[in-house]
């Protein structure tokens, strides 16, 4: 089976630059692809290092809502350059009134700016979204939105915006830390997801899965802390495929599916 990873940030500091070795892991567990998301300019040369020297890496560039601050003043031509270099999306890029103490000033300029960005060149965009699903509906509806459409990447809201939000263009990923016993509201929300709009995702190296599911376990030599191995995307399959009730084969081929029409392939 080919697996494909729609959201991870496998640049972050925390792998403490095991980057090539997480990768051949991954590859050993069927991993064919990944979209690797920036978060802020200072992380973009790393995104794009991975792609040109792993094959299997689509890179995505953006400004997370809780960076927004560190923006320089030249910050969306150099995104835009950074775009222009390769086969790439956009993001990770969204609204937050979720974490404490993040201004919401200049979200939505700057959320706005690169969706409208993607839009002019049609790119693929992973959003963030938490506790603003309103405003991020609103702001989707009256638009820009590129034609191929944008993925929710770990989609929190309501099963009830899951058709509106499709029919703007929303893809939805399932990241595994929603196995969790207590994240039920949330898989049963993906229940009412449409299939050909179904994406999985490890989001590593955080949302980490329970720890029965894990079956590559991770520490940040720092911390000390467990780190998500972005080879565990198939145990997140499987748990999508137990909640589905159909085989992960078939599971598997629809996502294929899925991220290529979505993200395209190379």
């Amino acid at each position: 089976m080919r697996l494909y990873d729609a959201h991870n940030h496998l640049q972050d500091e925390r792998f403490g630059g095991t980057q090539a070795e997480l990768l051949t892991a991954s590859g050993r567990a069927g991993v064919t692809r990944m979209v690797v998301n920036g978060s802020c300019e200072a992380d973009w040369p790393a995104v794009r290092a991975l792609a040109r020297a792993h094959r299997e890496v689509l890179p995505s560039f953006g400004y997370h809502p809780w960076y927004v601050g560190e923006r320089t003043e030249g910050w969306l031509e150099t995104l835009r350059r950074a775009l222009a270099e390769g086969p790439a999306a956009v993001g990770e890029i969204g609204l937050d009134r979720w974490k404490p103490g993040l201004a919401y000033a200049g979200q939505e300029e700057v959320f706005l700016a690169q969706l409208r960005l993607a839009a002019e060149e049609n790119l693929p965009v992973s959003i963030h979204c938490l506790q603003a699903w309103g405003r991020l509906w609103e702001l989707l509806r009256e638009g820009p939105r590129p034609a191929r459409g944008f993925l929710l990447h770990s989609y929190g809201g309501s099963p009830e915006m899951v058709a509106p939000l499709a029919k703007l263009g929303a893809y939805f990923s399932f990241p595994g830390y929603f196995a969790h016993e207590r994240k039920v509201r949330q898989r049963e929300t993906f229940r009412v997801v449409p299939p050909e709009r179904l994406l999985i995702e490890t989001d590593a190296p955080d949302q980490l899965l329970p720890d029965a599911l894990n079956a590559h376990p991770l520490t940040d030599a720092q911390s000390g802390k467990p780190l998500n191995h972005p080879a565990n995307l198939g145990a997140v399959y499987r748990c999508v495929a137990g909640l589905l009730g159909e085989p992960v084969a078939s599971l598997a081929e629809r996502v294929e599916e899925n991220f290529l029409r979505l993200f395209g392939g190379r």
